[in-house]
């Protein structure tokens, strides 16, 4: 097993990749190997520096970085030496079997469209984002971003979609899925939604439970949530900042503690034929270290093979 990881994404690269990368080593089987993509001459001396041997790991270097600010598609082919094109040649190759970053998410999205590829018969991929719970277990969240119009086609997909991750990788028995709505109600919603209410019922490849509000993110009522991405990172954005703000007022809740992106990793694209993961701009070493355990799992459990077979 080969885990691609781009060392010069996100606004602590490289240090905190690396850092990050050195974390997960330590909890990897043998047969797990870690690829380090980027500028190798910025990569070693942080090595040396941990008095990290730096023979455990494999590196191709690359001497272009696409940066926040960049434009996604215009990047990808005006920057072919970048570490996250790089990184997608590889995988597209079968040369490492996942790819991370926490670099431009734009740039993420496109790269994994236009390497590995749309699964056969996914109208779009989507993002996710775990939902911790009030009971002490964790939902899931999608879309979050990655498709801010939408069709009622594109929903019940999404469904299916987190229903797979939350089997296969949440180890969720029979997960339940519902719908983001203004109300519980059949009938409630605008035309996207009354029209994906009615598609998601009809469906027998989910466990669908009807509508549900704002107030029900955090409970027992689902344990996959679908959305457009507009409302997702709306949503998303607005679950990130309690934590912050009970960091600010010295307030400490074992709850609002389960609000760290750093717990989790990154958010995974769901669709493409390869395990792709985006972590957040801003990630730690911390965070960089789950996201590698998650693209582990992603691999080892087989959940883009699952997801292909459902989809045929």
């Amino acid at each position: 097993m080969k885990i691609g990881l781009d060392i010069m994404g996100g606004d602590y690269a490289p240090k905190a990749n690396v850092l990050g990368a050195i974390a997960a080593h330590q909890l990897l089987s043998p047969g797990e190997h870690l690829v380090l993509i980027g500028d190798t001459k910025q990569i070693k001396p942080l090595l040396c520096e941990q008095g990290f041997n730096p023979e455990h790991f494999e590196y191709v270097h690359t001497d272009e970085v696409i940066e926040m600010g960049d434009h996604p598609t215009k990047s990808i082919v005006q920057k072919p030496n970048s570490s996250i094109s790089v990184g997608f040649n590889l995988l597209k190759e079968g040369k490492i079997d996942s790819f991370a970053s926490a670099g431009n998410s734009g740039a993420m999205l496109v790269g994994a469209v236009l390497s590995v590829k749309t699964c056969t018969n996914i109208l779009r991929p989507c993002l996710t984002s775990i939902v911790p719970k009030l009971d002490g277990g964790i939902g899931l969240m999608l879309d979050v971003g990655a498709n801010a119009d939408c069709k009622p086609d594109f929903l019940l997909q999404f469904g299916i979609l987190g229903s797979l991750y939350s089997e296969t990788m949440m180890h969720t028995t029979n997960p339940k899925v519902a719908l983001m709505n203004l109300g519980e109600e059949d009938k409630k919603g605008n035309a996207l939604s009354m029209a994906t209410f009615t598609l998601m019922k009809a469906s027998n490849q989910i466990n669908f439970v009807g509508n549900i509000e704002g107030r029900d993110l955090f409970n027992k009522k689902a344990d996959v949530i679908v959305c457009d991405g507009f409302t997702g990172n709306i949503m998303l954005k607005l679950a990130e900042s309690f934590y912050v703000l009970t960091i600010k007022k010295g307030f400490k809740d074992e709850f609002f503690d389960r609000f760290n992106y750093e717990n989790y990793g990154g958010s995974p694209v769901l669709g493409v034929n390869a395990p792709v993961i985006i972590g957040h701009g801003i990630s730690t070493p911390k965070a960089v270290k789950n996201m590698i355990l998650q693209s582990k799992e992603m691999i080892t459990t087989g959940l883009v093979d699952k997801i292909q077979a459902a989809f045929k």
